[in-house]
């Protein structure tokens, strides 16, 4: 059963239908409804520690890493500034990882397209 159809069936409110929505771009969640919603977390077999507040993070790290702006995050979650919205990005070992990869490729092509064509050093000792 997913989330959001397990928030509106064992609630019988329409509480799903908030999220990712926030002050500027819609309906929001009131103060206090998730985290007061011992009976969604284990609906959904999370543990009692865990935050449904802690969704937001989660919602704009995969965010990002699919591809979405800072700007996309910020539509996406209601917020009207970039400080906010970077509040909760995070960058984990493994997307570390996966830039340094990219910018070794961008490199290495860089220097293989440098090597096709003649500098401006290899035009002038040829002249």
């Amino acid at each position: 059963m997913a989330l959001a159809e397990g928030l509106v069936e064992e609630g019988g409110r329409v509480v799903a239908g908030c999220f990712g929505v926030g002050e500027d771009g819609g309906e929001g969640v009131p103060g206090g409804v998730l985290e007061d919603a011992g009976w969604a977390r284990s609906l959904v077999g999370m543990p009692d520690g865990f935050s449904f507040y802690d969704l937001r993070h989660t919602g704009h790290t995969l965010a990002t890493r699919s591809g979405a702006t800072l700007k996309d995050t910020m539509v996406r979650a209601g917020q009207s500034s970039e400080k906010a919205a970077l509040i909760y990005q995070h960058s984990d070992l493994d997307r570390q990882q996966e830039v340094a990869s990219g910018l070794d490729q961008l490199v290495r092509a860089a220097r293989q397209k440098g090597k096709e064509k003649p500098s401006g050093a290899d035009l002038v000792q040829g002249a």
